[in-house]
């Protein structure tokens, strides 16, 4: 299933940002290389000292596993002689720590993202219990001459991934992304000479082609909806651009609007058209992705990590991992994608603030990114992070990021925080409603008119909480 990374729709403001600034991407090479020796050690490094060497670090335990971050407390404590970094792991890391938060007794450095299942992220940051991280990225990088903000990725640092307030400060840094869209067959496309569609016109003319092949247009997992953010963001960006992915993440979007309503009628077509796999509606993830890669049906949407999650499943002979992001609604316009980031951050009431400091700044190191590469077969949010680890990520990982960056806009979305208790879940509200779409039992002016009322709650719970 989706790693960490995926959390539905996470409390994030949206920011789009071309693909064409993006770092070099992975190539297929899966040859296993150490790290090369490089020093991430300047004079501030020698000679700065703590008064607490002890930090304790909260790791969630996903896609990525722990290893990396055992190995980069083990580079970082030879670095720092007498520092002792305790790092604690788990895929309920979140749960874990609710008691030891709730006693005033945080950890110091905390990798969990907005979009936990346990909350504890979102609680943290609806509280305003998370420290003011700006000072890092305006101070110089550990290993060369330049300011860390300007080793990340521009247009990741100025959206709500790292702001989640509007008072311009950085209070959760940035960890490995991924990018989304629709996934295709890439030999099979090749063979019939086919090619990916650029729009949505020739995206839906592509099912004669499907059905004469005895395939199904598309096909997506059909009992976790949310994967659908990554056709349905990137469309609104192509339908209305960043002032209508701003209304959405900041709950102003008018669903009857025509970028919204264009963008739903999609999933409507979708539907009513008869594109859609049989039984795709009842099919978990692994499900729906197996009979994708069985030749079922020509496109689904996925992330960066979706060949290393369906490594061991049933292909059609010959199959390769083709990356066609989400068509645009007018030629010419770009085709796009979502990314999705990682997040890290050091709570307000943590006891080590200053070493948990030093630590996010040694995870921006080149010794980090190709450590992070080698053990979480991942990509860090820094420029070049892609090519300096080449040698650890899949070969479809290197194509996506390669698509993305010469072909695709990338848009960076998500959603503000709603109001602390409001017991409203916007993705369900969202999403969920597809099944019904795609079972012809909801129109797209029914769905907009639930969203509408689903804002307007929003909005005046905002409202009565200032």
């Amino acid at each position: 299933m989706r790693s960490g990374l995926k959390r539905g729709l996470s409390a994030f403001c949206a920011v789009a940002i071309c693909a064409g600034i993006l770092a070099g991407c992975a190539n297929g090479n899966n040859e296993k290389k150490e790290p090369a020796s490089v020093s991430t050690e300047s004079s501030a490094t020698a000679k700065k000292e703590f008064e607490n060497k002890e930090l304790n670090a909260a790791i969630f335990q996903g896609a990525y596993g722990k290893d990396f971050w055992e190995a980069l407390a083990k580079e970082f404590m030879a670095k720092y002689p007498g520092t002792n970094i305790k790092i604690t792991a788990n895929p309920k890391i979140g749960d874990m720590m609710k008691p030891q938060i709730a006693a005033g007794n945080p950890p110091d450095f905390i990798y969990l993202n907005q979009g936990d299942q346990s909350g504890l992220t979102q609680s943290l940051i609806n509280d305003h219990q998370l420290t003011d991280l700006t000072d890092v990225f305006e101070s110089e990088a550990l290993d060369k001459d330049t300011k860390i903000k300007d080793e990340i990725i521009p247009g990741i640092l100025e959206s709500s991934f790292c702001k989640p307030y509007k008072d311009g400060k950085i209070y959760l840094a940035p960890y490995n992304y991924a990018v989304e869209g629709l996934w295709y067959n890439k030999a099979y496309f090749d063979k019939k000479g086919y090619t990916p569609p650029k729009t949505w016109d020739e995206f839906f003319a592509m099912n004669k082609k499907a059905k004469t092949d005895g395939r199904a247009l598309f096909t997506y997992q059909g009992i976790y909806p949310s994967y659908l953010e990554e056709i349905l963001i990137p469309a609104l960006y192509s339908a209305g651009g960043d002032k209508a992915v701003n209304e959405f993440a900041n709950y102003t979007l008018d669903w009857k609007s025509e970028p919204a309503t264009k963008t739903l009628e999609v999933f409507e077509k979708l539907s009513k058209d008869n594109l859609l796999m049989k039984g795709t509606i009842a099919l978990n993830h692994t499900q729906a992705q197996t009979a994708f890669l069985q030749g079922k049906a020509m496109f689904i949407p996925n992330g960066s990590w979706f060949e290393n999650e369906m490594k061991d499943a049933p292909r059609e002979d010959g199959f390769e991992y083709g990356f066609a992001g989400v068509p645009a609604f007018k030629k010419g316009d770009p085709v796009c994608a979502l990314a999705s980031i990682e997040q890290m951050y050091i709570p307000s009431k943590a006891k080590n603030p200053e070493l948990a400091k030093e630590f996010l700044k040694f995870v921006y190191t080149d010794k980090g990114v190709e450590l992070n590469g080698q053990k979480a077969k991942a990509v860090l949010c820094v420029k070049g992070a892609t090519e300096r680890v080449k040698n650890y990520i899949t070969k479809s990982a290197y194509n996506c990021y390669s698509v993305a960056e010469k072909d695709v806009h990338l848009v960076v979305a998500g959603l503000t925080p709603i109001a602390k208790g409001s017991t409203i879940n916007v993705s369900d509200e969202i999403y969920k409603p597809i099944s019904d779409v795609m079972n012809g039992q909801l129109s797209v002016s029914n769905w907009s008119d639930n969203l509408n009322k689903t804002y307007e709650q929003i909005r005046q719970e905002l409202k009565e909480q200032e």
